[in-house]
């Protein structure tokens, strides 16, 4: 591997494996592990706030009913999302958190990069441009610190045209129709799903960066980073960050960087 290829480690939905997803202890904890690089995914409440949550619908991290689009921020605040099925009572009392929330962590803190995935569902509900407007309104305060990514490319595209901070596209596809796509698009990132990538070879160069998602161990990370990948997505934050730690530690040519 080039010893000069850096590694960073992106939080996906915070310290997600010892925490809540999308939570404000997840993202904290990541944090306090010292990692620069948060992600976390946006709906729309039924008035419009842009809020921190995968799923619309409520049923599996918080043990409700319903969807996302049903309730207003402030009852949505309200509602424990500790993820019952998988903590039991450990995390109760920890709320779902609006996108203002996670967005106060970066106070003090010019380091950290937040990216922000809006979610189908809620453009389905709302249309491109009131989501886009209204999560862009949020993060304008931090917007230096802050991309906006989607699966969905108008949305990717609306966010460029409002202008101001950077944005990337989340592929469904790795293949020749997408290159067309988001060479035309020209985003600063590009996610991929590492089970999407083809088995060998180097990503497709250009001015975009890549961040590769859903990798559980350092090896695999080590190799999307060989392949062109600059972002390496994890759940496994701790184990990986430790794994990264330990590697540089013994190795002062190893790969650098969380």
């Amino acid at each position: 591997m080039c010893a000069a290829r850096l590694i960073h480690l992106v939080a996906h939905r915070g310290n997600a494996r010892e925490y809540p997803e999308n939570t404000v202890p997840a993202f904290a904890s990541a944090l306090s592990m010292g990692l620069r690089f948060l992600e976390l995914d946006v709906h729309l409440s039924a008035d419009g706030v842009p809020i921190v949550m995968h799923d619309h619908r409520l049923q599996r991290t918080t043990g409700h009913t319903g969807t996302v689009f049903d309730l207003r921020a402030q009852q949505l605040q309200q509602i424990d999302a500790h993820e019952p099925q998988r903590f039991g009572e450990r995390f109760r009392g920890t709320r779902i958190p609006l996108l203002a929330d996670v967005l106060a962590l970066l106070e003090g803190r010019p380091e950290v990069t937040l990216f922000v995935e809006i979610k189908r569902a809620s453009l389905a509900q709302f249309g491109h441009d009131q989501v886009v407007s209204r999560v862009l309104e949020v993060l304008r305060p931090a917007r230096t610190q802050c991309v906006v990514i989607s699966f969905d490319l108008a949305a990717v595209y609306r966010a460029r045209q409002l202008g101001g901070l950077a944005v990337g596209w989340v592929l469904s596809d790795y293949d020749a129709h997408s290159r067309l796509k988001y060479e035309a698009v020209q985003p600063e990132f590009l996610f991929c799903d590492h089970t999407k990538l083809p088995a060998h070879g180097t990503l497709w160069r250009g001015p975009w960066r890549w961040a590769v998602y859903e990798v559980e161990t350092l090896a695999l990370a080590r190799s999307l980073a060989q392949r062109g990948a600059n972002y390496i997505e994890t759940m496994a934050v701790h184990e990986m960050s430790e794994a990264l730690r330990n590697l540089q530690d013994g190795d002062p040519a190893a790969p650098r960087g969380t």
